[in-house]
């Protein structure tokens, strides 16, 4: 493969088979599936196995739980209303989240929750496209009383380690909504839940679940058979378990069983900020989709005004600079791959060339050992699933070495 006109080079693919083996071979991971595709050519590899003590082997349509990668992939469903002018950007949502009205906005972010002022201005569609609608989960704010609110009230709860939604939507928006913002509409990035609100919002604009929409518009169209809020039961067999090794003892704990687990049934809140499920073919579908301006084979799924918004960074510099803060701190972001500088509409864009990957690559990882990103420099998509949760060493070192990989195999 790969004969110096587009693809990639032989040793450059021989050599990111290697390394990735390698993780494999250690034992630290029991097993991954990779692609990387560039112009027409895609290469995948399927190495190791479902569980850490054997069995199956990994496939290439093994299903993985994409958590945080669900938001490049979710955000879709927001583009296709702006496109057909049934959302504007700097519409305030009042209309379909009266929840989210006549915002009280803490005077210290980390302050009481009683000590508020009243917003500036409402929450619009911008805001929430843009994660700056005014809440966010930060976990390097441990102690402060909102982050405490939205465990404590069952906002988010923290069975699952990248922390889903727990009630169904209309009560998630209700107890939302008894909470003051922690900063004024539009002043800072703060990470996950605006992504979270979107599929609310996205439900009641269109009138059915954030599933079936997404389902007609942009999984059917690009033939994403294999991706949902959950994993029906003829397809549980291709779904792993979630790990969460001990990175002291290096000892596997199970997060997640495949059978019964938290992705065995449709969950109460189909979650954009974290909840699908996927494999490599399809999010590739959806990449490719976005590398090409919007059109997959002869059909148009999104304007290509729609993807250059979603794909370019959006983020002032006050904003951008809160976000590179964010994610020099943030503890699943430990490896780096977060500090992209900019932000788009669900992912990251880089601004600025920090390692091998070039300015104007877009993507995001997820928390369950997962990495997306596509590269319209090179005209290139990689996709490397684990199920060895990011808090451990072992899956970061792995997407980092998947992408150093990547990006020398690219010889012409």
């Amino acid at each position: 493969m790969g004969n110096g006109n587009g693809g990639f080079s032989e040793a450059g693919l021989r050599r990111l088979r290697e390394v990735l083996a390698g993780h494999v071979g250690s034992g630290r991971i029991p097993g991954l599936v990779a692609l990387v595709s560039r112009g027409e050519e895609t290469h995948v590899e399927a190495l190791g196995t479902m569980r850490h003590d054997g069995g199956a082997p990994m496939r290439r349509d093994t299903i993985f739980r994409m958590a945080s990668t669900t938001k490049p992939v979710a955000v879709a469903a927001a583009m296709v209303l702006l496109d057909e002018c049934r959302l504007r950007l700097d519409d305030p949502v009042d209309r379909w989240l009266p929840e989210l009205a006549d915002r009280q906005v803490l005077a210290r972010p980390d302050g009481p929750l009683e000590d508020t002022v009243p917003a500036r201005r409402p929450i619009t569609v911008r805001d929430l496209l843009t994660s700056t609608f005014g809440l966010g989960i930060d976990m390097t704010a441990k102690g402060s009383p909102i982050l405490a609110a939205l465990f404590e009230q069952g906002i988010y709860g923290q069975e699952d380690g990248w922390l889903l939604p727990a009630p169904e939507p209309d009560e998630w928006m209700r107890r939302l909504g008894g909470l003051p913002l922690a900063y004024q509409p539009g002043e800072r990035w703060q990470y996950n839940i605006g992504d979270d609100v979107l599929g609310v919002l996205v439900a009641r604009v269109t009138g059915q679940s954030f599933e079936t929409f997404l389902r007609e518009r942009i999984f059917d169209p690009l033939g994403m058979t294999d991706t949902a809020f959950h994993v029906p039961a003829d397809k549980i067999h291709r779904l792993p378990p979630l790990y969460a090794p001990d990175w002291q003892t290096g000892e596997f704990a199970v997060e997640d069983e495949a059978e019964g687990g938290h992705h065995s049934k449709p969950p109460a809140f189909q979650s954009g900020g974290g909840g699908l499920d996927s494999t490599v073919d399809d999010y590739h579908a959806y990449f490719r989709m976005l590398l090409n301006g919007g059109m997959h084979g002869g059909e148009r799924i999104l304007s290509r005004p729609a993807v250059e918004l979603m794909t370019g960074n959006r983020l002032t510099p006050e904003q951008q600079a809160a976000r590179e803060a964010w994610a020099r701190n943030a503890a699943h972001l430990g490896y780096g791959l977060g500090q992209h500088g900019g932000w788009g509409f669900g992912m990251a864009v880089r601004t600025y060339r920090g390692d091998y990957a070039p300015v104007g690559q877009f993507g995001w990882d997820g928390g369950a050992g997962t990495t997306t990103y596509a590269d319209p420099h090179n005209q290139v998509v990689g996709i490397l699933l684990t199920q060895t949760g990011m808090s451990t060493p072992d899956s970061s070192r792995a997407i980092h070495d998947f992408w150093a990989t990547l990006y020398q195999a690219i010889d012409d």
